[in-house]
């Protein structure tokens, strides 16, 4: 069979796990005919991903949650601003998806948390099957039950899903841990997508901490604890590129541009990890055995965090509280389950694509 990806180009998550669906697909004989990917000024597509994959990639202007003005957290009120300034952007980027997706040849889209794929299967009359898969869309599922207090955003975020799902057959929702199907809904729970070679990877309890920061406004929180603890060594991954790939504050702190081999090297050998919450390194941090500390920088972090903290995988903190890791990392027990969990994802989602016709 043949497959057409649309990816969201914001962070790695969703970059890696595209990665790692199209070796998946090769293995079992079935193609992947075209990647086509959101892009945005504020974000530069990484040459990790650009070197990993097989298929051709295409770009096209999407939208983009943009940072604050201290480039931490996602600033919604001027993300929506700029969203509809730039509207007829977003048109003419519907109008390449929709002929991208009828010349493609494709049997299946998938949808990786792309916003516009939902507009395009809303605006034009097409059969292509579409399934959408993210960790997002276990939001939505009946049994996730979100905190009594709730979080500011979570139903404008589940609108969001909803809206980049629109067309969908089938979601795909990636989780921390087993749970049944939600029918009602049309979601399937399955397994994080890890690549090749976090599940290869042989941990080892090195003495730094290692982090990533999708926002480099944060670095001044990691700046702070290690003036105060320089005896600690920090590595930490940002996406501040202007800064080239190493930027090397001083002999404990090191700052690196992404780079997945680096970066998956750093964190099989880190005796703890700090990050904004992202899934997908939050899962290859619970694959390796490694605390976390989260620090979220908008709702859907808020929910990762929310989700992992239950199951004992790590810590959330209004900011980089390196002190409260390291305390929490002395009496972190890792998940037993979640590395059979995780090796299972192959066997599920591939069976799930192949029904998707």
């Amino acid at each position: 069979m043949k497959y057409l990806f649309i990816v969201q180009g914001e962070g790695r998550g969703h970059l890696t796990q595209a990665m790692t669906m199209e070796r998946m697909l090769d293995a079992h004989g079935h193609e992947v005919v075209g990647m086509l990917v959101g892009k945005s000024k504020s974000r530069i597509l990484p040459d990790f991903f650009l070197k990993g994959v097989k298929a051709p990639v295409q770009q096209f202007e999407s939208v983009n949650f943009l940072p604050s003005a201290k480039n931490r957290k996602a600033d919604m009120t001027r993300s929506i601003l700029y969203n509809l300034v730039t509207l007829p952007k977003y048109q003419k980027s519907v109008r390449f998806l929709m002929s991208a997706i009828k010349n493609s040849g494709a049997d299946v889209v998938v949808n990786f948390y792309e916003l516009l794929t939902g507009l395009t299967y809303l605006l034009y009359n097409i059969r292509i099957p579409q399934i959408c898969i993210g960790h997002q869309y276990l939001f939505l599922h009946k049994d996730f039950n979100m905190p009594h207090h709730g979080f500011a955003g979570a139903s404008a975020l589940n609108f969001y899903s909803r809206l980049t799902a629109i067309g969908a057959s089938r979601h795909l929702a990636l989780s921390f841990r087993k749970m049944p199907d939600d029918p009602g809904h049309n979601i399937r729970v399955v397994p994080p997508l890890l690549r090749p070679e976090v599940l290869a990877s042989t941990p080892s309890q090195g003495k730094y901490i290692h982090g990533y920061m999708l926002n480099a406004g944060f670095a001044s929180d990691v700046m702070k604890w290690h003036h105060m603890h320089p005896e600690v060594e920090l590595r930490f991954f940002w996406d501040k590129w202007s800064e080239g790939p190493v930027k090397k504050y001083d002999d404990t702190l090191t700052f690196y541009t992404l780079d997945d081999k680096e970066f998956l090297k750093q964190m099989a050998g880190c005796m703890a990890y700090a990050s904004t919450a992202g899934f997908e390194s939050i899962c290859e941090a619970m694959y390796l055995g490694k605390p976390v500390l989260m620090v979220p920088s908008h709702v859907e972090q808020e929910c990762n965090a929310y989700d992992a903290t239950r199951y004992g995988a790590g810590i959330a903190a209004k900011e980089f509280d390196l002190s409260a890791l390291l305390d929490f990392a002395g009496r972190f027990s890792p998940d037993p389950d979640f590395p059979a969990w995780a090796r299972s994802a192959e066997e599920v989602i591939i069976k799930e694509l192949e029904m998707s016709v």
